[in-house]
């Protein structure tokens, strides 16, 4: 079997994750669940980033250790991803004893080799985003990423040689386009960083204590760029000293999958720390858009985060999963209200999936007793009916190849409206008016029923429970993602897979 290794970023153990966060993890869990449906053996990992000075003083603000408060806040992760139902093979946390041990080992071997010096660091640095910053960086004084106030700071620290590989990377990107995805963000990278030089990175510090301490000079702890970045190999068995089978049969990376306020350092710190260890860089690195509510970025300070636990409380989790996975583009950020979602059940899990469902398996259950073959008895639209059930599975395998995940989704949708609309012109309950025309009314509800299989075996990845229930009620267990021409159905009774939702009623009723 083909390995498959897909990533997402480590997650921040500085507060419960809001649902724009958990985003990430469930669209990495769509295309690690499709890529095991069809035949590859998946590794999935994802996790928590749990050193830095923001930890130290959010622990010192609530009168905890910060491994206690990292503890907690890691579990609060974990949980969300558990309720969303992804399918993750590990989770890695960056204060894992063995993690720690491999980092100081990277560290010493950089050092060794002449790619990590000491010097002073002066700058200006902002403590949310525990970055530093030139003056010609900020804007209108403040950080550039967050917008928020920064302070001057110098401190001794050691420095990463990035500069020497600047070249070599530029060369590898401009040899290898589908390297950094989408192309903008790859544009953006090369153009706003790469060709305006790239300066040193610091990548230790002296002026707080929770992290990885420096071997050899233990007054200094290894910053977030080697600590948090190389999770994607050490928990795989990297090891400067000799790595394990595992990290030769995975490494490199097939995929890692971040939001695009992180692309700098996915796409040019960490490559070229891979460069400096003579590893080969990940296959493909993808900057997904964010998740913004009510057309806003998400921030506490604004009140308009929204977490997973509410909307799957609300909605249940495969009605969020698809949310998530069907209204964000490939490359342009999503949006998400209450009004929306409940739009979007409506529309499309309950009017277009839900009643197709319902209907279909209630004539066949009508009209046959539940006992239901392929009588052959075709007209040309049944042809074209056909073909686009067909067609389904390549059209798929194209867009989730190119990480369309959105595109697959209306993909299938578009079978299941084109499935609504055979229903209305086939008319079955005018043919169940006629014996003459029974074997024709079978085969039309066949068709139906195989439209709705290959359907629930295409949309799996996204909402896993729903194709199971689908499975469940036509009490089939063929998983083709063809039509079968001689497959046989022994229904089991329909059950409403979403209900529609009264939008004004349900948004008063829960204060939203």
């Amino acid at each position: 079997m083909t390995k498959y290794y897909i990533t997402t970023a480590i997650t921040y153990t500085s507060a419960k994750p809001h649902i724009g966060n958990t985003y990430e993890v469930v669209l990495a869990d769509a295309i690690a669940r499709y890529k095991r449906n069809k035949g590859y053996d998946v590794y999935f990992q994802t996790g928590t980033d749990e050193h830095g000075l923001k930890i130290e003083t959010k622990a010192k603000e609530a009168g905890i250790e910060p491994q206690e408060f990292v503890d907690k806040v890691a579990k609060e992760i974990k949980n969300t991803w558990d309720l969303m139902d992804t399918s993750y093979d590990a989770f890695v946390r960056t204060t894992d004893k063995h993690h720690e041990e491999i980092v100081q080992k990277i560290f010493n071997k950089l050092y060794e080799q002449g790619d990590i010096y000491k010097d002073y660091y002066e700058g200006w640095y902002c403590m949310p985003c525990e970055a530093y910053f030139t003056d010609s960086q900020l804007v209108d004084g403040k950080c550039p990423d967050c917008g928020r106030a920064v302070e001057k700071q110098k401190e001794e620290a050691y420095f990463f040689r990035m500069s020497k590989y600047q070249d070599r990377l530029l060369k590898y990107i401009e040899e290898h386009p589908d390297f950094i995805q989408p192309v903008s963000r790859k544009n953006e990278m090369i153009n706003n960083f790469l060709k305006t030089g790239l300066q040193d990175l610091c990548v230790t510090r002296t002026s707080f204590k929770w992290s990885i301490p420096v071997t050899f000079d233990p007054k200094h702890v290894i910053y977030v760029w080697i600590d948090a970045l190389t999770n994607y190999i050490t928990f795989i068995g990297y090891d400067p000293d000799g790595s394990s089978q595992k990290f030769k049969e995975l490494w490199p990376c097939d995929l890692h999958l971040i939001g695009k306020d992180i692309l700098r350092f996915h796409t040019i710190y960490w490559p070229i720390i891979l460069m400096a260890l003579d590893l080969p860089l990940p296959k493909k690195i993808f900057g997904h858009p964010w998740l913004l509510t009510n057309n806003d970025k998400m921030s506490k300070s604004k009140g308009n985060v929204i977490y997973a636990d509410q909307l799957v409380n609300l909605f249940g989790v495969d009605a969020i999963r698809y949310y998530l996975l069907r209204q964000i583009p490939y490359a342009n950020d999503g949006n998400i209200s209450y009004e929306l979602v409940i739009e979007t059940i409506n529309n499309d899990l309950a009017n277009t999936l839900g009643n197709l469902v319902q209907r279909t398996i209630s004539m066949g259950n009508k009209y046959f007793d539940g006992k239901i073959e392929n009588k052959r008895v075709y007209e040309d639209i049944d042809y074209d009916f056909i073909e686009k059930i067909n067609a389904l599975d390549e059209k798929i395998e194209a867009l989730m190849d190119n990480l369309e995940i959105a595109n697959s989704l209306e993909a299938i949708f578009e079978v299941l409206r084109a499935s609504n609309k055979y229903i209305d012109e086939t008319t079955p309950w005018i043919l169940a008016k006629d014996e003459n025309n029974k074997e024709r009314l079978e085969t039309v509800i066949y068709n139906l029923l195989e439209a709705i299989r290959v359907c629930a075996v295409s949309f799996d990845f996204a909402i896993h429970n729903t194709s199971e229930e689908i499975f469940r009620q036509l009490n089939t267990a063929r998983k083709d993602g063809k039509y079968l021409e001689t497959n046989k159905y022994q229904l089991n009774e329909p059950e409403m897979l979403f209900e529609r939702i009264n939008k004004e009623q349900f948004l008063t009723e829960h204060n939203l």
